[in-house]
């Protein structure tokens, strides 16, 4: 095995020998010079993995052999050591992009916990990690198996999420597939629960029930109203996974004051759940008493047409005499008018925004092979979603509100699953189009996987005639109707989807925050 090769620059450099043998000793090899341009030198001639450079050589400095150094070879580390103390010192050190900065008198110890966490840090972080996550395995796998509540399952399902992105970001993903079978073992537990206990979170008063879909802005945001606007944005379709990744983008202007969940209603959909949250009622209610924005399965109109005036409604019933804006964002144009109108958004004490972006990307990866050749996997799909909030007016927006005296909530109405597995459903022409849920009559199906509700009332929803029944798909699978089987299932399999049971879907992120600068 080749050894890991050192040059080491510094005007005292004879001094340094006692370190160089050690190094030397630990299997590195070290080339050392006395100056700045003899280090260029040896770098335009030798392969080198990492630059021990001294920052106070007299001729050519550190700091300007490390911008020659930038300039040519630019992912080449450098490890800057100094005497000098000087915050300016350090601070350019830094800006230059240095991997390192230790300072004098050195001690062995030091020179080696540098190099190996530049050289060998991906090695020692994904052997770490698999490590830790086998040793967790048997302790999610046991809890799998006892009778959990609400937030137990919450904190399981963060867990493996936790697990999840850590496996990602390591080289050896020889655990990935361990995870992903527990995670499958999880959402068939998962939907045991949701059987046994969906229906007494809505009837039972007793019970001990999660923040539900219609409870979301009483409990999170209208409490928050007062002296400075609030800012409620509801990110359609983000999964908990995916606001992990785009928390230390937020964090950057902003703190958390605190980051819950709750669980969505189901249909895990958009014309259920997010009508829910804007009308602060389940959806029988809101097709009893909102008959005329009640959009049901009966009827072509889109069914999220009229969340504006749910909402308005909402407010009235909570007698919050309030100024409010309601803005929905499917293009970018309208993100960015949004960001031009700011001023405007902050004489309103509330400003909802609804952007639709994660949820067009589910369905771009269904029907687009190209979209589906860029997400191939749960990991590229959330490397997606980062891109698009790191180039989006969201962000712009987000950025400009962190300068204010602000509150801002970013949640969603529902997450998505990633289906692989088809299951045989038959029901008329009327029955509804989703994979993960159907409403009709005389639907014909197998039980045993999938959640059945035969009186809909009991979970408070629509009935559209005497033997209407709602029928919830569960862990990855996903409703093929026999005509036409075999290309269906290649059709849809492997694509996001929602309106079902799993910890993805009905699992959500509520952040609270407040601006740094405020």
């Amino acid at each position: 095995m080749q050894k890991t090769r050192i040059l080491w620059a510094d005007d005292e450099i004879d001094l340094l020998k006692p370190h160089i043998l050690f190094l030397n000793n630990k299997g590195y090899e070290v080339t050392a010079v006395n100056s700045g341009a003899d280090a260029l030198d040896e770098i335009d001639h030798e392969y080198f993995d990492i630059v021990f450079l001294d920052e106070n050589m007299p001729g050519m400095t550190g700091l300007e052999t490390l911008s020659y150094i930038k300039s040519t070879h630019p992912n080449l580390p450098v490890v800057m050591i100094t005497k000098n103390e000087e915050e300016q010192i350090m601070e350019e050190a830094i800006g230059s992009k240095i991997a390192d900065y230790l300072i004098k008198p050195l001690n062995p110890n030091q020179i080696l916990l540098s190099v190996k966490r530049i050289l060998d840090n991906r090695r020692l972080v994904s052997e770490r990690t698999n490590q830790s996550y086998q040793q967790d395995f048997r302790n999610l796998s046991m809890a799998f198996n006892d009778r959990m509540d609400h937030k137990e399952w919450t904190d399981v399902y963060k867990k493996l999420v936790y697990w999840e992105l850590e496996i990602d970001n390591t080289d050896d993903k020889s655990m990935a597939e361990v995870l992903e079978m527990q995670k499958v073992e999880a959402n068939s537990n998962f939907k045991r629960f949701i059987k046994d206990n969906y229906s007494d979170w809505l009837n039972n008063p007793d019970v001990e029930r999660p923040l539900l879909s219609h409870q979301l802005m009483k409990t999170k945001v209208f409490p928050e109203l007062g002296d400075t606007p609030v800012f409620f944005i509801v990110i359609d379709n983000l999964r908990y996974d995916q606001w992990k990744i785009m928390e230390p983008i937020i964090q950057e202007s902003y703190n958390i004051l605190e980051e819950d969940n709750y669980y969505s209603i189901l249909p895990t959909t958009t014309a259920y759940a997010r009508n829910a949250i804007f009308s602060g009622m389940m959806p029988s209610d809101m097709a009893k008493n909102h008959p005329d924005i009640w959009v049901g399965e009966d009827q072509d109109e889109k069914k999220n047409h009229y969340e504006d005036e749910f909402l308005k409604r909402q407010l009235k019933r909570q007698r919050l005499d309030i100024k409010s804006s309601y803005n929905k964002v499917i293009h970018t144009s309208q993100g960015k008018t949004l960001v031009d109108n700011f001023n405007n958004l902050m004489t309103n004490d509330l400003n909802v925004i609804v952007y639709n972006f994660v949820d067009m990307l589910s369905h771009a990866r269904t029907d687009l092979q190209m979209i589906r050749e860029l997400a191939p996997d749960e990991s590229a799909y959330r490397s997606i979603t980062l891109s698009w909030i790191l180039h989006s007016p969201l962000l712009d927006l987000l950025k400009k509100a962190a300068s204010k005296d602000v509150k801002v909530i970013i949640t969603t109405d529902h997450g998505t699953i990633r289906v692989t597995r088809p299951f045989k459903i038959v029901g008329d022409r009327n029955t509804n189009t989703n994979l993960r849920y159907k409403q009709g009559k005389n639907l014909a199906f197998h039980d045993e996987k999938v959640f059945v509700c035969r009186k809909p009332e009991e979970i408070f929803l629509p009935k559209v005639n005497v033997s209407t029944a709602y029928v919830f798909s569960t862990e990855d699978y996903f409703f093929a109707y026999p005509n036409n089987y075999n290309h269906y299932v290649n059709y849809y399999k492997d694509t996001f989807q929602h309106g079902g049971v799993s910890l993805e879907e009905m699992i959500l992120p509520v952040i609270t925050l407040s601006p740094k600068g405020s």
